[in-house]
């Protein structure tokens, strides 16, 4: 146990390895493109603190987890609200997208979302 004492110190003093240590805390990021077509509704992600993601399709707010390091990301027990709306189809496909993908980049005003074929979501941070 002795022995892994400095190396629990040291990984607490990393700091925040997710993606929200890399994306500015307070941003919101508006989706512009959806596996390369231009987006229709407005859907906001977001990455308010370590370890959390958050949000709001058309229809419905959702949450979700996200535990490894940046650039990858796993998005973990998504949750979201359950209303109904004309675009829960285009919300449902958005969110199925979002669990799938594995990769992010967070560059200035611009978030990719990326699974092992590429890009699959475009995003661009909102003005606060």
């Amino acid at each position: 146990m002795i022995r892994l004492l400095p190396l629990l110190l040291l990984a607490a003093c990393a700091g925040d390895e997710t993606i929200s240590g890399y994306a500015d805390p307070a941003a919101r990021y508006r989706l512009l493109e959806m596996d390369g077509n231009p987006a229709g509704p407005a859907v906001t992600i977001a990455f308010p603190e370590e370890g959390k993601i958050t949000g709001a399709g058309p229809c419905n707010s959702y949450g979700a987890r996200q535990t490894v390091p940046y650039p990858w990301i796993s998005v973990e027990d998504l949750f979201s609200t359950e209303r109904a709306c004309p675009d829960l189809a285009f919300e449902a496909r958005y969110l199925d997208r979002l669990r799938g993908v594995s990769l992010a980049e967070a560059s200035d005003n611009t978030l990719i979302l990326s699974d092992e074929d590429g890009p699959v979501l475009v995003y661009q941070r909102l003005p606060e």
